[in-house]
């Protein structure tokens, strides 16, 4: 049979949420015409290739089988359009990519790996931004693509996607003073030495902005540029240190707590720029490597961060959009 490509892209992504609604979304369909591609592809394949459930939808084997292949299919169709494009277009300027400092940690660096090995002829130019600097500059057509913090984002202008979880936790080092504890307040980490990163970066001044005037006096022992270097320094004993959790390396020893605070909950979206370039293949392109990375570094799930998957649900499997 002959395969769609934009039918194996939707379901891909209704096999990564685990909703046809959630991957509808992704392909801007309507989730009754989702449904008859599904039913489509399946008449082809002459075989169930999705479970369909009250919580949603998950692949039957043969399901998981055309997933596998058509990753790798998609994934070298775009590199054989990538090498032709290259003879026939003018270069482009690059896309601009705007982010807070976590994202900067993990979460671009394996979307580059991906997205620049599919697309040769197609740059990135990174900057590490703050979120109402990043809304500004999409809103004004001056950016491409930004990660940025929900709680931040006032910008009806912008299109928006929930893109992970960047809640904040408390680490140091194993069998340290945060041994025993699952949970504690801001105030209780500024009664210890601290390591924490350059009164610069983002994190550091989006956290010192939600502690406002009444901020605890702190002691910092030292304070580095990098979220790596400073994960190493707290799992080293030297300090604790506040980070997203999506910084820290699961097999890394360190002692991880909650940080109660309600201002340390944050999640990330993705934020589309308003010019021409927003809706390129490029762009797209991208940002999907992005959805990908931020899927694949969600290692740590917080047990009150779930929702009610029953509800909403439709008798053809679906449920809610997911909360990134």
């Amino acid at each position: 049979m002959r395969y769609d490509l934009d039918d194996l892209r939707l379901f891909l992504h209704i096999v990564r949420e685990g909703s046809i609604t959630a991957g509808a979304r992704h392909m801007h369909l309507s989730l009754p015409s989702a449904s008859a591609r599904v039913r489509s592809l399946e008449h082809h394949a002459g075989v169930a290739l999705l479970i369909r459930g009250r919580r949603g939808v998950r692949p039957t084997p043969a399901g998981a089988t055309l997933a596998r292949h058509a990753r790798d299919v998609l994934s070298r169709t775009a590199r054989l359009e990538s090498a032709v494009a290259s003879y026939t277009r003018s270069p482009t300027a690059p896309l601009t990519l705007l982010v807070g400092g976590s994202a900067m940690h993990r979460l671009v660096p394996q979307a580059l790996i991906s997205f620049l090995r599919a697309h040769p002829d197609t740059d990135v130019a990174v900057s590490e931004s703050r979120t109402p600097r990043t809304v500004r500059m999409l809103a004004d057509g001056e950016a491409d693509l930004g990660v940025v913090l929900d709680d931040e984002t006032r910008d009806g202008r912008l299109r928006t996607e929930p893109l992970g979880d960047d809640s904040l936790v408390v680490i140091g080092q194993a069998g340290g003073i945060l041994a025993g504890r699952t949970a504690l307040t801001y105030g209780e980490v500024a009664e210890h030495p601290l390591v924490g990163l350059n009164a610069d970066s983002s994190l550091r001044r989006w956290i010192e902005a939600h502690l406002g005037p009444q901020a605890p006096v702190v002691r910092h022992r030292t304070t580095v540029a990098n979220l790596g270097v400073l994960v190493a320094l707290a799992a080293a004993g030297v300090g604790l240190a506040v980070v997203p959790r999506r910084a820290v390396d699961p097999h890394q020893p360190l002692d991880i707590c909650e940080l109660e605070d309600p201002w340390a909950r944050r999640h990330q979206l993705l934020a589309w720029g308003v010019r021409d370039s927003a809706a390129s293949t490029a762009t797209a392109a991208l940002a999907e490597h992005l959805r990908n990375a931020a899927s694949a570094g969600q290692v740590f799930r917080r047990a009150d961060a779930g929702v009610d998957t029953d509800a909403g649900a439709d008798p053809d499997g679906q449920r809610p959009f997911p909360d990134g």
